[in-house]
């Protein structure tokens, strides 16, 4: 889904009348209200539809022009146990009519589809947060599952929230009858009559679901247009049921973007597409050797429908066949990928130290999720980092990067793979399920914004012996980059060995001799450590003493926290790292001009670990390991402390 987004003058003429134009229009007679921003979060059982109604509702949000931010969250097992807390799936959306950073903290309507969704999420509910709740499912047995001893909407308990009892279940199979479904077939449709009444509520466009649903459904076209019913349904009720007295407004956030065309685009859904024009820019075939694997799969889905492209996907046996083909498709002269997920890097490890040895351009993505071992599947952390570091044997250094946003997930795939390809090493991009999931407003590019990532081939003898005679020598370094010739096997006169045993600096002859690894070794290190990355840039309007240290995916919480600082009129520095190997090089000078560095992190302290090695700078550690992201006021609540400390 895409929008324009216009430059303020012609926002001032009424730029974007057609697209407010699109949506239905509640009645007239119901109060409307004007609201700066909401937090939606959809919950039920993991059958329940959860995810595909708040993809849709975030859809029609974007198209609409509302900045946003979201947070899937669903159990590891397919169809997890029905009814049961364990297995409730949920989808936060925040949308605004100005920029916004965060899924939020605490919703102001939840969609609570059975017992088991209310009572996981009512605790997040702040007072006077409204409740749309399917009573059809508040049964004996649902309930007692749950340990509700008595109904909750009855027994009083609910008095703090605006609570609106609707009969989903019976009134979507109602809404159906004429479709000759079976009950079952008909109930599957009441995520659809929930998401017609949100966006009867909301004022969202609704033409993009009708023809999302019809698409979706083309071989059922019955099924397809119970959906559409089920949902013109829900939206019929909430203009005509007297429970729903008001509906909101909130105007789009076109003054907080830069004039462009906008999609709403998921973190794994930007590396995917970042990786393919980066294989464009380099003039390279992309090939992706992967395992799926939760939360990494989606870019194996996506890159396998993009052969158009010059893109070649290969799913492995397992995750060790994945990366030895992708650094088998480097050496043959391709842009090679690996994709994976924490466990899956520590089968690879061995490939990645071949990989250091070959120096071969090779990109290994990693969406870290809760570990250790199998962990937590499908929820977040940022675990990994020592990991990518150190989780090799031997000296094997590997640049590590990071996305801060799902957006951002485009632009650190093309940076990875111009340190790749320029410095000939293999890269790591650590993303989290946090990113991959969720989604924002992303400006698509102009192909002129992309960088140039052409590079030149080996095509002939590189180095004159003694007695005149011309050879190629695989090491024969580049003086400013240290990077190897890459040689396309198959190219004449340029034969040379290639294996993990150590090379002979020049010639790559197998060499034992203890001078030479030396050499070995310390030139790698310094091939890395030599890598051109931007100097760190510190947000501090006000001179403060504490300064705030972040990485990958808490930028959002982070700046949001910063933001309500400022707001509170309390100065407080905030700095966010993409390159974490190197780091940059005015890292050191930065973290020495504060009293105070704050490093929130999804781990026990990781990134802490590496700024007190490197810079003996007494970096305060702030950990969550939940498997969720943090959240703005919790940080906030930290920093503060730190900061009157």
């Amino acid at each position: 889904m895409t929008s324009q987004v216009s430059s303020p003058a012609e926002q001032a003429d009424g730029a974007n009348e057609a697209v407010v134009g699109e949506q239905r229009k509640p009645s007239g007679a119901k109060e409307v209200r004007q609201l700066d921003r909401v937090i939606i979060r959809f919950a039920g059982d993991s059958g329940d539809g959860m995810q595909l109604t708040g993809d849709r509702f975030t859809s029609e949000t974007a198209s609409f022009g509302n900045d946003l931010s979201t947070l899937p969250n669903f159990p590891a097992e397919i169809r997890a146990p029905a009814g049961t807390l364990p297995g409730v799936s949920s989808f936060q959306l925040h949308f605004a009519d100005h920029d916004i950073l965060t899924p939020g903290d605490a919703p102001n309507v939840l969609v609570a589809m059975n017992p088991a969704a209310l009572r996981a999420n009512i605790e997040d509910l702040p007072r006077g947060a409204e409740i749309i709740v399917n009573t059809d499912e508040f049964t004996k047995r649902p309930m007692a599952k749950v340990g509700y001893a008595t109904s909750p909407l009855e027994d009083g308990s609910l008095e703090a929230f605006r609570v609106h009892p609707v009969a989903l279940t019976s009134m979507t199979i109602e809404a159906l009858k004429d479709f000759g479904l079976s009950r079952k077939e008909a109930e599957r449709s009441k995520n659809m009559f929930a998401l017609g009444l949100l966006s009867w509520m909301y004022h969202r466009p609704t033409e993009g679901t009708e023809k999302f649903l019809r698409t979706k459904f083309a071989r059922k076209p019955q099924i397809a247009e119970a959906n559409v019913a089920a949902f013109r349904a829900g939206w019929n009720f909430g203009e005509t049921t007297e429970d729903f007295a008001v509906s909101y407004e909130v105007a789009p956030a076109t003054s907080a973007f830069p004039a462009g065309t906008y999609r709403n685009i998921s973190g794994n859904l930007a590396l995917s597409l970042g990786l393919i024009a980066a294989g464009r820019q380099a003039d390279l075939p992309l090939y992706l050797g992967s395992y799926p694997i939760t939360p990494a799969s989606d870019i194996l889905h996506e890159l396998s429908r993009h052969k158009n492209f010059g893109v070649r996907t290969f799913q492995a046996e397992d995750e060790i066949a994945g990366i030895g083909a992708a650094l088998g498709a480097a050496f043959g002269g391709s842009l090679g990928v690996t994709t994976t997920s924490g466990p899956g890097v520590a089968l690879k490890s061995e490939a990645i130290g071949l990989a250091v040895s070959l120096e071969l351009p090779l990109l290994i993505i990693d969406i870290q999720r809760g570990g250790p071992s199998t962990g937590l599947p499908t929820k977040t952390e940022q675990a990994d980092l020592l990991q990518a570091m150190y989780g090799r044997n031997g000296e094997a250094p590997v640049p590590v990067i990071a996305p801060k946003t799902p957006g951002d997930c485009f632009d650190a795939a093309i940076d990875a793979v111009r340190i790749a390809l320029t410095y000939r090493t293999p890269v790591f991009l650590l993303s989290d399920g946090y990113l991959a999931n969720g989604s924002e407003p992303w400006r698509v590019p102009e192909t002129d914004e992309l960088p140039d990532l052409r590079v030149q081939f080996a095509s002939g003898p590189n180095h004159e012996l003694a007695d005149g005679t011309e050879v190629f020598w695989p090491y024969k370094r580049d003086p400013k980059t240290l990077a190897r010739p890459w040689a396309v096997p198959g190219t004449p006169g340029l034969e040379h060995r290639i294996g993990g045993i150590e090379k002979q600096d020049g010639t790559g002859n197998i060499s034992y001799d203890p001078a030479n690894h030396d050499f070995m070794v310390r030139t790698r290190q310094a091939k890395i450590d030599n890598i051109e990355v931007p100097d760190l840039e510190v947000d501090d309007p006000h001179g403060a003493k504490t300064l705030v240290l972040g990485w990958g995916s808490t930028f959002g919480p982070i700046s949001a926290a910063v933001r309500r600082l400022r707001v509170e009129g309390k100065p407080i520095a905030q700095a966010h790292l993409r390159h974490l190997n190197p780091f940059p090089r005015n890292l050191g000078e930065v973290l020495k001009r504060y009293e105070h560095v704050v490093v929130p992190e999804m781990n026990l302290g990781q990134l802490a670990t590496l700024i007190r090695a490197k810079y003996l700078v007494d970096a305060i550690s702030y950990n969550q390991v939940n498997g969720m992201p943090f959240k703005a006021e919790q940080l906030a609540t930290a920093l503060k402390e730190a900061i009157d400390d």
